[in-house]
C-alpha cells in the first residue's frame, strides 16, 4: 500500500490545515465572535437607555412631591404604558378632523392624570408635568423597542437584528440624551431650544395687553409702524404648544387680514451652525399638522401671503435646554420681523404667530426678559457641572510608548 503521507510534501499538509483552519475560523468562529462582541455593546447601551428612562421618571416624580409614595411612584410608572393609536387613513378626506380629535383626546387624558396625581400643584406647574411626563414616556417607548430587538436578537441568533440596531444606536442614544435633558428642562419650568419662536413673539408684544384665546392660547392686539398687528402664542410660562391654527380661524371671521407672519425653529442639516436665520414662505411649523392645517386653510380660502421665519438648530437641540446660540439669535429675528411688516400692505391686518412650546416664557416682554435671565444662570450651572464632569472621567486604562516619548492615559 502507498504511504500517501511520504509521498505529499510535508509543505502541503501544512497549507491544507492553514486552509481548514481560516474556513472554520472565518466561517464558524468569527460571525459568533461578531455577533457576541454586538450583543455585548447593545446590552451595555440598552440598560444605559433604562438608566436614563428610569432617571428621567423620577425626575417628573420629585417635581410632583419631594417625599414620593409608593403609590404615587407605581401610577406614574404604569402611565407610561399610555398609548395613543392613529386614526385610519385608507380614505384620506377628513383625516385631519380625526387626528384633531385624538390630540385633544390625548390632551384632557394627560390634563386629568397630572390633576389627579399633582392637586396641590398650580396651573403652571402642572403644564410643566404634563411636558415633563410627555418626555420621559417618549424616552421610555425608545427604551423598550431598543430592549425588544435585542432579546429577539438573543433569541434568533441572528446577526442582521444585532446590525440592524448597532447601526441606529449612535442616532437613538442622541435622542435618548436630548430627551432626558428636555425632560429635566420640562419639569424645572426651563426654556428649550423649541422656545424660540414664543419667546421672540413675547419680545415684540411689549407691554401690550394679554387676551385669552381659548385655554391653551393668548393674543395681543400691536400697533406697530402704522400697523395693526395681531401676536399670537401658547400660554405661559407652563410647557404648552397651544391651538394657533383654531384661534386664527376665529380671529379671521372678525377681522381683515392682510399676511400671517410664522417663527419657529426648524431642523438644520449637519455642517450648517445652530442659531442661524432663514426666511420663506409657508407656514413654519412642525407636529402632527392639525394647527398648521387651520392655518393654511386660512391663509388659501382668504388669500392671505404667509411669511415665515425660522432659527435653525438639531432635533435634540430643539427639546434640550435653549443653547446661547440660539437665546441670541431673538435680536436678528425681530430685525428681520421688522423688515417683513414694512413690506407688508397697510390695509388689513398681520398676524404674527409665534410657534412652538412656550416653556419658560411668559407673555410678554417683562416676563421674556426675565425668563432670559434666568436661562442664562441656568446654562452657566449646565456648563459648569459638565466642566466638573469631564474632569472626573479618566481614561480606564493607559498605553506607554516609551519609544515615541508618548504616554495616554
Amino acid at each position: 500500500m502507498v504511504d500517501l503521507i511520504n509521498i505529499i510534501p510535508t509543505d502541503i499538509w501544512s497549507q491544507l490545515f492553514n486552509m481548514v483552519l481560516w474556513i472554520f475560523v472565518l466561517g464558524f468562529a468569527l460571525p459568533k465572535l461578531i455577533v457576541y462582541q454586538m450583543m455585548v455593546k447593545l446590552e451595555n447601551a440598552t440598560l444605559k437607555l433604562e438608566s436614563m428612562s428610569n432617571k428621567a421618571r423620577k425626575m417628573v416624580i420629585k417635581k410632583i412631591s419631594k417625599k414620593p409614595t409608593k403609590k404615587l411612584e407605581n401610577e406614574v410608572e404604569s402611565f407610561m404604558e399610555f398609548f395613543a393609536i392613529s386614526p385610519v387613513d385608507m380614505d384620506p378626506y377628513g383625516i385631519m378632523k380625526k387626528f384633531e380629535f385624538l390630540v385633544d383626546q390625548q390632551k384632557q387624558r394627560f390634563k386629568y392624570f397630572v390633576e389627579q396625581i399633582a392637586p396641590d400643584l398650580d396651573e403652571e406647574e402642572r403644564a410643566d408635568i404634563m411636558m415633563g411626563l410627555s418626555g420621559s414616556m417618549s424616552l421610555y417607548q425608545i427604551t423598550k423597542i431598543v430592549r425588544h430587538f435585542l432579546e429577539l436578537t438573543r433569541k434568533t441568533k441572528s446577526q442582521y437584528y444585532a446590525m440592524i440596531l448597532q447601526m441606529q444606536l449612535p442616532l437613538i442614544e442622541r435622542i435618548a440624551k436630548s430627551l432626558m435633558k428636555g425632560t429635566e428642562a420640562f419639569t424645572n419650568g426651563w426654556m428649550i431650544g423649541d422656545t424660540i419662536g414664543p419667546f421672540t413673539v413675547a419680545n415684540f408684544i411689549g407691554d401690550s395687553k394679554i387676551e385669552e384665546g381659548d385655554e391653551d392660547t393668548v393674543y395681543a392686539n400691536k400697533e406697530y409702524k402704522d400697523r395693526d398687528i395681531i401676536v399670537i402664542k401658547a400660554k405661559g410660562p407652563g410647557g404648552r404648544t397651544g391651538n394657533p391654527g383654531r384661534l386664527l380661524e376665529k380671529l379671521a371671521k372678525k377681522e381683515k387680514i392682510s399676511k400671517i407672519i410664522t417663527i419657529d425653529a426648524a431642523a438644520k442639516l449637519e455642517g450648517e451652525e445652530t442659531g442661524t436665520i432663514a426666511e420663506g414662505v409657508g407656514v413654519a411649523m412642525g407636529g402632527i399638522g392639525v394647527e398648521k392645517d387651520y392655518i393654511e386653510n386660512v391663509a388659501v380660502k382668504n388669500k392671505i401671503p404667509f411669511d415665515s421665519i425660522i432659527v435653525k438648530m438639531s432635533q435634540e437641540e430643539a427639546i434640550m435646554p435653549i443653547k446661547k446660540p440660539i437665546l441670541e439669535s431673538k435680536s436678528k429675528v425681530l430685525e428681520i420681523l421688522d423688515k417683513t411688516i414694512e413690506r407688508t400692505d397697510k390695509k388689513g391686518k398681520i398676524v404674527l404667530i409665534g410657534v412652538g412650546n412656550t416653556s419658560g416664557v411668559g407673555n410678554d416682554k417683562k416676563a421674556a426678559d426675565k425668563a432670559e435671565k434666568e436661562m442664562k444662570k441656568v446654562l452657566k450651572k449646565l456648563e459648569k457641572k459638565r466642566r466638573e464632569k469631564k474632569k472626573k472621567f479618566k481614561w480606564p486604562f493607559s498605553i506607554s510608548l516609551p519609544m515615541l516619548n508618548f504616554k495616554w492615559s
